[in-house]
């Protein structure tokens, strides 16, 4: 088969670089931006208890089970046609949810918003690895595509305390469909179409693991014979895995599979600390929710920062102190005073938990794309974002276990020094 990305690399520019972040900053706008606006989405559509908490749950369960199948569609359908596919989903998906008479209709949307973030975030990813494959452009591009992965964690809060404060919470869903309507058009224009690499998808693979993961993640969170279930379809995948002619996940793959079990566990952090936080200002500390939203912007500026800044740097220290940073600022959080001030008590833990973040991800992420190759590309991406996806929603399920605010936060940190003693694994290999 012939390759052309490395003839590329020398003429293609940033654009398709930027068109793609953007679309990466949409995935996870939408995980955060619904967290602050849920309170009034409550009053204005009449919700319990369990429809507020599908509100956030069905994107996050659709879309973390879904990442796998939607990678490894993109390598055999092609790349930028399973994106296409998937921005175009996730537009509709925001229009509907934004004009969602009931709760059911509202559920069901973000259900497929999640679908479509499933198609596009893998893909997206994986474009900018065909893309830029020589050392130096693809630590560049990685190193933004960490600042705006970090950055749309903080900025989802912000906008959804903005945007609810004057507009109600629809236009929290109705800010991201011309966002997306624009991506796709400009993915036509600026970003290549990518050769298939043919075969086919592990249709029982994918079936067992999206059922399993889906029962386990929700089962969780109390429905204990469900979380059974996961682990019995889980098991069941593994078995269909090794007599597939065409396995969703190949043996190949274990090459990687020490930096996605960190990233596992960094997105229960990761969750972790964009769900407490705003909770914790705003019934701790009485923040409205605009408030909440720009005490975020110190954390948001530190993650992009150091994300673009790791992108430029090497060496087996940089994970490790970026865990570190990260574990000192989480530590510092967990004091979570009931009159604690935005400038003594959330500042400088916001510094260092963005800091860290940002330094994380990006090696992670880079180290979980190391030594694939370009025919799995569609895979790694899927893989990276679903270990983190599915960390982050088993960990949260034991994070809401704890008496309080400042129990999780030091749960978070607590984590986050195991990951540093692990990181030498991953570090080794980069």
């Amino acid at each position: 088969m012939t390759r052309t990305a490395p003839q590329r690399t020398t003429t293609i520019g940033w654009m398709p670089l930027a068109v793609l972040a953007t679309a990466q900053f949409l995935v996870v706008l939408s995980t955060s931006i619904v967290n602050v606006a849920l309170p009034q989405i409550r009053a204005g559509l009449d919700l319990s208890d369990t429809g507020q908490a599908w509100t956030a749950n069905a994107y996050v369960l659709v879309f973390g089970a879904l990442l796998l199948p939607g990678g490894r569609a993109g390598d055999v359908h092609g790349l930028r046609r399973v994106f296409l596919l998937g921005i175009g989903l996730f537009a509709l998906a925001s229009l509907s949810a934004a004009l969602a008479p009931t709760a059911a209709v509202l559920i069901a949307a973000r259900a497929v918003q999640g679908t479509g973030a499933a198609l596009l975030a893998p893909t997206a990813l994986a474009l900018v690895l065909t893309l830029y494959p020589d050392r130096e452009r693809r630590g560049t591009a990685l190193g933004v595509w960490g600042a705006v992965s970090g950055a749309g964690g903080a900025a989802g809060v912000l906008l959804s305390g903005l945007l609810t404060s004057l507009y109600g919470w629809r236009a929290v869903f109705v800010v991201m469909v011309p966002l997306a309507l624009a991506v796709l058009v400009a993915t036509r224009l600026v970003v290549e179409a990518d050769r298939p690499r043919g075969g086919s998808l592990d249709a029982p693979g994918a079936v067992t693991l999206t059922a399993g993961l889906v029962a386990l993640t929700y089962g969780l969170s109390g429905r204990w014979p469900l979380a059974v279930l996961g682990l019995a379809l889980l098991g069941l995948f593994a078995v269909v895995q090794r007599r597939a002619a065409e396995p969703l996940l190949p043996p190949r793959m274990r090459a990687v599979a020490a930096p996605n079990v960190l990233m596992a566990l960094l997105g229960a952090v990761w969750l972790g600390l964009f769900y407490f936080l705003p909770l914790y200002q705003q019934r701790a500390l009485d923040y409205s929710p605009l408030e909440a939203g720009l005490t975020q912007l110190p954390l948001a500026l530190m993650i992009t920062l150091s994300s673009w800044a790791t992108g430029r740097l090497s060496g087996r220290a940089v994970l490790p102190a970026g865990l570190l940073a990260l574990t000192a600022g989480l530590a510092w959080l967990a004091r979570t005073p009931a009159d604690g001030t935005f400038l003594v008590d959330l500042l400088g833990p916001a510094l260092l938990v963005g800091s860290g973040l940002g330094v994380v991800f990006v090696r992670l992420t880079a180290l979980a794309s190391t030594g694939v190759a370009a025919a799995d590309n569609g895979l790694a991406g899927g893989l990276v974002n679903a270990t983190r996806q599915i960390g982050g929603a088993v960990g949260l399920s034991f994070l809401t276990l704890l008496p309080s605010f400042g129990a999780a936060f030091l749960a978070c940190a607590a984590l986050t020094l195991l990951l540093c003693a692990l990181s030498v694994l991953p570090t080794r290999k980069a």
